[in-house]
């Protein structure tokens, strides 16, 4: 599951291969916002009478299936699991994301 803020890598599309963190995350749609990515030109008119149109670069979202979660450890996108750990000291359950290639925690 990706999340607001994580850092995910492109596997496809123009901007395959970049890294960026996640803006937004629309579950219905299936999209996700990435800062600074998937970015169009949008022609933008003028509102009042004098003032010049202008051009506008937006990032635009991506579909979910189109990102992987982004391991700093490994340098490369990676599939995640759940790992289930106790804290003693509290008597707390703790649900963290893993990496399976290497096991580290996203």
């Amino acid at each position: 599951m990706i999340k607001k803020n994580d850092l995910v890598k492109i596997m496809s599309g123009k901007d395959r291969g970049k890294t960026g963190k996640v803006l937004r995350v629309d579950v219905e749609a299936g999209k996700l916002l990435i800062e600074g990515l998937n970015t169009v030109k949008k022609h933008v008119k003028p509102k009042k009478q004098g003032e010049k149109g202008q051009t506008i670069a937006m990032s635009m979202p991506l579909y979910i299936s189109k990102v992987m979660l982004f391991c700093s450890s490994c340098g490369k996108g990676v599939r995640t699991r759940n790992r289930i750990s106790e804290n003693k000291s509290a008597n707390t359950i703790v649900k963290e994301r893993v990496c399976v290639k290497c096991g580290s925690t996203i």
